[in-house]
C-alpha cells in the first residue's frame, strides 16, 4: 500500500487503503489515528465527478497534479474540509478521497476539536468530520503522507468478503459518472459515513 505505485489503478488504491491507518501529530505532541473504513476513487481526466475532469488546473487543483502519496485538501460549500490521497502524477490527476475513519486513539481530544461528545465511532464518520477531529487544515494540502504531521502506515488488511463497492455519495444526477462503483467500504462498520440506502444529499465535489 506504501509507497503508492503512480501505475497502480486509482480504485485499487482506494481499496488497498481500508485498513490502513491514518496518523495526525498535534503541535503538542498529542497523536490522533484513525483506521480507514470507507473511500472514494476519483478518476481524473475521464471522471465528471473529479476535480481535473478534463485537465481542469486551478490553484485549488494543484496538488492532484503532484506525484502519488501527498494530500489534496480542499474545502467545500466554503466552510468544510476533505483529505484525498494523491494516486498518479502530472499526466494522470487522480486520487482517492478518504471518506471515514475508525478512531483509534486519542478519542477525547477527537470530541474536543468537534466540539461534540459524539459516540467515538460517529467522530470520523464523514469526510468534513473526520478532518475536523484530526485538526486537518489547508496547510497539510500538499503535504507528503510519509511523514508526521499527518502521514499513512499499513494497518490489519481488510478481506474481500469485508468490503463493499458501490457508487460515490451525495454526486449530482447531471455527472455522467454518478453511478460507477468507486466507493469502498468495510461492511457493518459503526464509522462508515453513510449506508448504501442512504447516499442521497448535494453534490460534494
Amino acid at each position: 500500500m506504501w509507497p503508492i505505485d503512480p501505475d497502480t489503478p486509482t480504485a485499487d488504491v482506494a481499496r488497498a487503503l481500508l485498513g490502513a491507518v491514518l496518523h495526525r501529530r498535534l503541535a503538542d505532541g498529542t497523536l490522533l489515528s484513525g483506521r480507514i473504513v470507507e473511500t472514494e476513487a476519483y478518476l481524473g481526466l475521464e471522471d465528471a465527478a473529479c476535480h481535473s475532469f478534463h485537465g481542469r488546473r486551478t490553484p485549488r487543483v494543484a496538488s492532484m497534479y503532484l506525484p502519488a502519496g501527498h494530500a489534496y485538501v480542499y474545502r467545500i460549500y466554503g466552510l468544510h474540509l476533505c483529505l484525498n490521497v494523491v494516486t498518479g502524477d502530472e499526466a494522470r490527476p487522480e486520487a482517492v478521497l478518504v471518506r471515514a475513519l475508525a478512531p483509534v486513539a486519542g478519542v477525547n481530544r477527537m470530541r474536543e476539536l468537534r466540539g461534540r461528545g459524539d459516540d467515538a465511532a460517529r467522530l470520523c464518520a464523514g469526510p468534513a468530520r473526520l478532518t475536523q477531529a484530526l485538526a486537518i487544515g489547508v496547510d497539510l494540502d500538499a503535504h507528503r503522507l510519509d511523514a508526521p504531521p499527518l502521514w499513512l502506515a499499513p494497518g490489519a488488511p481488510v478481506a474481500d468478503a469485508d468490503v463493499e463497492v458501490g457508487p460515490r455519495v451525495g454526486l449530482s444526477e447531471r455527472v455522467a459518472s454518478r453511478g460507477w462503483p468507486l466507493r469502498f467500504f468495510v461492511r457493518g462498520d459503526r464509522s462508515v459515513s453513510r449506508t448504501p440506502t442512504a447516499q442521497r444529499g448535494r453534490p460534494r465535489r
